[in-house]
């Protein structure tokens, strides 16, 4: 018999299907802050934020990267589409490190040529791979 408090939570990325299985609670990063999802979650619809995925399941917990999108989240499964979402092992830790200096360098260098938002961006995205790596 199945176990009444798991959900189907599917992630997907543009290049594949990252992840489709039962959870019995996620932890994510939306466009309003941290939230943790049970079965039963009053149904809503969220911006995904750069940040770690936490999928716990019956055997353990599951930590992931993802960059942006959407989730949704119904009473007995979670949708989530995101622009990147990578497990810890698919991490390449010094471009990760890379990506960090070279945005902390635009950031502190600043000037009319440099794009802040997307600078912050780049540096969140490497901060969340290093987070998991």
């Amino acid at each position: 018999m199945a176990d009444e408090k798991m959900f189907v939570l599917e992630i997907i990325s543009p290049e594949r299907v990252f992840y489709t299985g039962e959870a019995h609670f996620v932890e994510l990063t939306t466009s309003e802050g941290e939230i943790g999802v049970y079965k039963n979650h009053i149904p809503m619809t969220n911006i995904l934020m750069p940040g770690v995925i936490r999928i716990h399941q019956q055997d353990g917990i599951k930590t992931a990267a993802v960059m942006s999108g959407f989730v949704v989240i119904l009473k007995d499964r979670i949708k989530i589409m995101a622009e990147v979402a990578e497990w810890p092992h698919e991490i390449d830790k010094s471009r990760a490190e890379e990506a960090k200096k070279r945005a902390e360098r635009r950031l502190k260098e600043g000037g009319p040529g440099v794009d802040m938002a997307r600078a912050e961006a780049a540096l969140k995205r490497s901060l969340v791979r290093l987070s998991i790596k």
